[in-house]
């Protein structure tokens, strides 16, 4: 009885022991599956804050440009900017300022860029093939753009004749960019091209740009500093309207931030006098210092941005009859974007000088300066002004409507044909067929006035078509 009672406890203890072991390697096995979860939980949550972060940037950066007009930079056919998508070209034009990365690959500004192997570059090229199919109700003076300076007025030979249709591709562009954004000062090589360049074949080749960055300095064929690029209404005409500034020659600037929202920028640049020499047909320009000018900028992000600049020239001519003469021009331009009631914006560029008609798009004329009643050199007055609306109605449609006027103070010398007052219409519907391919309808109208009181009108009618092939 007592071996029994020996024996039970004895297995009661074991029992009681194994239960215990059993027990305690349960819970260490409890334990390890809830550190390995809470392991698990930390890398999905680290996970989760980087796709937050990614979606914040893209947001910021905004959608896809799609302007179709053919100078910048911010939108009508898109497939530029701010990733250069657009038939538009301020908007289409516009570029990435180089920035400072560890690691650039990871960088969405850097988007398309590829690496050169053993080197600390990247660059990124793309095509921007294009079609215009143009109609319009009379001779327009100008077939393959839509030039208010060039239209034709009532009694001149070429004023009528009657619908004019014409297709083109001169607006498409080839680009290359390279950048070393992890090597001191940033440097930035820039490249682009169309085929609207002088010349008696179909396309004749044009740069654009062509241009270094370097620390705050740019160097090359650029944008003046007197341009506010991003302000061009977004058109689907390539041209664009007729009183935004739009001046792209060599120059060295330098940018000067005084904080992430305030930046001034100072510039020289290529002079060219353009006189009005009616009376001396013998007579040419003379160029006697670069043109010179600043900007001030303010810019907030999901608001929009001011620009204010000026220019100073210095305009000369000499020829046997007026003799060796020179005269000062200076301008004031200021321009801005505001974006207002969801993804809308409305551009508005004010611009007034002397001398200056050489930094206006509608500049095809010389009308910098003219001869007064005493053949004495004077820089022409001219004042500019642009207006746009662009409206989004979804993700994959937008309109804008777009207005400019020019009005030079002209000179007696300069005869009764000289250009005095021009107007410029727009109105446009934009469909993004697919991130690459957008297309767009566009009705313009456009007027010109000359000296004499005469004047001419066209309407136009135009369906654009731009693949960007890379980006």
């Amino acid at each position: 009885m007592k071996s029994t009672a020996i024996l039970a406890l004895r297995i009661a203890t074991a029992t009681a022991l194994l239960s215990t072991g059993v027990a305690s390697a349960e819970d260490a096995e409890l334990q390890e599956v809830k550190a390995t979860m809470r392991a698990m939980q930390q890398t999905i949550e680290s996970l989760q804050k980087k796709v937050e972060q990614l979606e914040r940037e893209k947001a910021e950066s905004g959608p896809a440009d799609s302007s179709m007009s053919g100078r910048l930079a911010q939108p009508a056919i898109d497939t530029t900017t701010p990733a250069d998508t657009g038939i538009r070209g301020p908007s289409s034009d516009k570029q990435l300022p180089p920035v400072s990365l560890s690691s650039p690959a990871l960088d969405p500004k850097f988007k398309g860029f590829v690496p050169v192997p053993n080197t600390p570059v990247i660059f990124k090229i793309n095509a921007k093939p294009r079609v215009d199919v143009t109609v319009d109700n009379q001779n327009s003076g100008d077939d393959d753009r839509f030039v208010t300076a060039r239209i034709p007025v009532k009694g001149s030979p070429e004023y009528g004749g009657g619908m004019r249709s014409n297709i083109n591709s001169k607006g498409s562009q080839l680009s290359l960019d390279a950048r070393a954004p992890t090597v001191d000062g940033s440097p930035r090589f820039y490249f682009q091209n169309d085929f609207f360049g002088s010349g008696s074949n179909e396309y004749n080749f044009r740069v654009r740009q062509l241009y270094v960055q370097y620390y705050n300095f740019t160097l090359g064929h650029t944008y003046s500093v007197f341009e506010d690029s991003d302000a061009w209404p977004d058109t689907v005409d390539y041209e664009g309207p007729n009183a935004v500034i739009f001046a792209r020659r060599p120059v060295v600037q330098y940018k000067w931030e005084l904080n992430p929202e305030l930046n001034i920028t100072f510039g020289v640049e290529q002079p060219g006098s353009e006189v009005d020499t009616s009376i001396d047909n013998d007579a040419s320009s003379v160029n006697h210092l670069p043109d010179g000018g600043l900007k001030v900028r303010w810019e907030r992000e999901n608001v929009g941005h001011i620009h204010l600049a000026g220019v100073a020239r210095s305009i000369g001519v000499k020829g046997p009859i007026i003799g060796n003469q020179d005269t000062f021009g200076w301008g004031v331009n200021l321009s801005s974007v505001w974006n207002v009631f969801g993804r809308d914006s409305i551009q508005t560029q004010l611009t007034y000088g002397e001398g200056i008609f050489r930094y206006i798009n509608d500049d095809f004329t010389n009308n910098d300066a003219a001869f007064d009643e005493n053949r004495d050199l004077k820089a022409l007055p001219v004042f500019a002004a642009v207006a746009g609306y662009t409206h989004s109605w979804s993700d994959a449609w937008r309109s804008t409507l777009s207005y400019g006027f020019v009005n030079i103070e002209n000179e007696a010398s300069q005869g009764p044909d000289a250009y005095h007052r021009t107007h410029y219409a727009s109105a446009n519907v934009v469909w993004k067929f697919s991130d690459r391919l957008s297309i767009g309808l566009e009705g313009l109208y456009g007027e010109r006035e000359v000296q004499s009181g005469d004047s001419g009108d066209v309407f136009r009618f135009q369906l654009g078509f731009v693949y960007s092939i890379f980006d």
